[in-house]
């Protein structure tokens, strides 16, 4: 914000109910007092308004031009010495050097000793108002900051969401299923009831940091079982997991973006066959294996299945999971194998 930018924003904020109230129950009582024990003097009154007028204006201002970050000494106090330097003046200049021109008699707030009160209330006053301002501004930037990354977190879960649901997918299940309500209502009905289940995993798991294997599997199984809905000559599918390990905490969806890949790249691509899925435990790891037929050409440009996870794996468990992509020797099909240390995710990461 630059000084002019301070300037007004600084003078607006004076005129606020809350800030105003209190520094008119502060003038009042010296412009009375002024007043009072000036009784001979008829410019009293209004020496006494502008002195309380260019204080509350002027303090403040000063304050925040020569601090806009706060009270500090980085630069040897020279500007703190600037700011005693134009509250002093500004007390002089009303308070001695008016009187002198307008040829005024004393006056209560001309007195030397009244004059020390009002340049100190000048620097304290100063310093509350725009201490105060700016702890307001920085409140309201900080409010507006916080609402956009709600807005942005928003935006990136809505991204989340379409990154872990092939829209392909999704638009030619639910043609298929417009097909079934003529012909088939029992399969029309299972295919809602599981496409409803997987979308509320979805929903579920883009909020969640972690959640058990079981659930990872028990989506994957969804998807698998939705393509065989629509063809269930596609493909066959083997699951093989230890029991003992469906409780082992995982990222969410990370899974199921392979698991799309495996049925759009191998059978719904023209490779019929066979689908595994095995989730074995090695030591400190667990390997998380996924083959489909037909050979795997690698990552395509522009696309993002394969960099979304391990994008994903690398934040949650800091650098120490991995993925692989490879083809079996003599076979056309591809493996995708996903090692993940079995000391689990890193502890508050969202992914």
């Amino acid at each position: 914000m630059n000084e002019g930018s301070i300037v007004r924003a600084t003078l607006k904020a004076l005129f606020v109910p809350r800030r105003l109230l209190p520094i008119v129950l502060i003038s009042l009582p010296l412009v009375a007092a002024q007043v009072r024990f000036s009784p001979y003097e008829p410019m009293a009154a209004p020496l006494g308004v502008l002195l309380c007028a260019l204080c509350v204006a002027v303090a403040p201002v000063s304050y925040r031009v020569l601090f806009p970050e706060g009270l500090d000494f980085s630069h040897g106090g020279i500007r703190l010495l600037l700011y005693a330097t134009v509250g002093v003046g500004v007390v002089l200049s009303v308070g001695a050097v008016v009187p002198k021109v307008l040829d005024m008699g004393p006056t209560f707030l001309t007195d030397r000793y009244s004059l020390a009160v009002c340049a100190a209330l000048f620097l304290v006053g100063g310093w509350g108002l725009g201490r105060d301002i700016g702890f307001e501004e920085s409140l309201a930037l900080e409010r507006a900051r916080a609402a956009r990354l709600e807005v942005e977190a928003e935006q990136a879960q809505l991204l989340a969401l379409r990154s872990h649901l092939d829209p392909h997918f999704l638009f030619n299940t639910l043609n298929a299923i417009a097909e079934w309500c003529q012909t088939d209502g029992a399969v029309a009905e299972a295919a809602v009831l599981r496409l409803s289940a997987m979308l509320r995993s979805v929903l579920a798991g883009v909020r969640a940091a972690t959640w058990p294997l079981e659930r990872e599997l028990e989506l994957v199984r969804t998807l698998f079982n939705l393509h065989l809905l629509r063809d269930p000559d596609l493909f066959q599918l083997s699951i093989e997991v230890d029991p003992a390990l469906e409780s082992f905490p995982v990222p969410p969806l990370v899974l199921l973006p392979l698991a799309e890949n495996a049925v759009k790249h191998g059978p719904a691509a023209g490779h019929r066959g066979l689908i595994s899925l095995s989730v074995q435990a090695r030591g400190d790891a667990l390997v998380f294996t996924l083959e489909n037929p037909g050979a795997s050409k690698g990552p395509r440009e522009g696309s993002s299945g394969l960099p979304t996870v391990e994008r994903r794996l690398a934040l949650a468990y800091e650098g120490r999971a991995s993925l692989s992509l490879t083809c079996g020797d003599g076979d056309a099909r591809t493996r995708v194998t996903v090692t993940l240390p079995r000391s689990g995710p890193v502890p508050g990461v969202v992914t």
